[in-house]
């Protein structure tokens, strides 16, 4: 079963929404806002998004940005009455797999879901999810971590880390874009401090004084530097 997040300030429209979708078979779970939203991303996995551009608490596009970089392969349609060409032009620039204007046919809206979620990888690619050098196994699609045989008890922060760093390896990812990804589990953004305090405990959990993943860049942020 496909689970579905839905976010989405109209009452009446996202009850409708939820009603049909369930109808069909999917698992539909909401969020009215962008807080919550975050908050639901921090504790579930979902197959895909559903967003309003215009929202009380801030911006679909922002938070489609903030999805896209730790889940880029997370399906994305934007369902808003935002109609102007370079609103629907910055929906795909963002990475959204389709952008639906309002009012609009529900049909249509489900068959758009059929075709995004068609799209899904059948299996994830190894490049971004896995990482196995013998010693530290990560697989981020189970949310799974091996060092030497024993398994570790990742955080769902540490986790988004890892997958931030291995889609990125070998290039530095700021300690903002960091702060701009990460979120506690009340959905808030954390601060510098914690952050620090989440890579030490990450990097305690999977290195070893012999073997390093993680490299800091003073002033600027961290690098995954090793190998497979």
């Amino acid at each position: 079963m496909f689970k579905i997040l839905i976010v989405e300030d109209d009452p009446a429209l996202h009850a409708g929404l939820c009603f049909e979708l369930d109808t069909d078979g999917y698992l539909t779970v909401s969020a009215y806002n962008c807080e919550k939203a975050r908050l639901l991303m921090q504790c579930e996995t979902f197959d895909l998004a559903i967003l309003d551009v215009n929202l009380p608490d801030g911006s679909g596009f922002d938070l489609c940005l903030a999805i896209k970089e730790i889940l880029p392969r997370l399906p994305v349609i934007f369902l808003t009455a935002n109609d102007l060409e370079q609103d629907v032009l910055n929906g795909f620039d963002l990475g959204a797999d389709d952008y639906i204007t309002k009012p609009f046919n529900m049909q249509i809206l489900k068959r758009r879901i059929e075709v995004a979620l068609r799209r899904l990888p059948s299996d994830t690619d190894p490049d971004i999810c896995c990482f196995n050098d013998g010693f530290l196994h990560l697989d981020l699609r189970t949310l799974s971590a091996i060092r030497n045989g024993e398994k570790l008890a990742i955080t769902p922060n540490e986790y988004k880390i890892l997958r931030l760093l291995l889609t990125n390896a070998g290039n530095i990812v700021t300690r903002q874009t960091l702060l701009e990804r990460l979120w506690d589990c009340n959905g808030s953004y954390i601060d510098d401090h914690t952050l620090t305090v989440t890579m030490n405990r990450l990097r305690g959990k999977i290195e070893t004084p012999g073997r390093s993943y993680i490299r800091t860049v003073r002033g600027m942020g961290y690098i995954w530097t090793s190998q497979k």
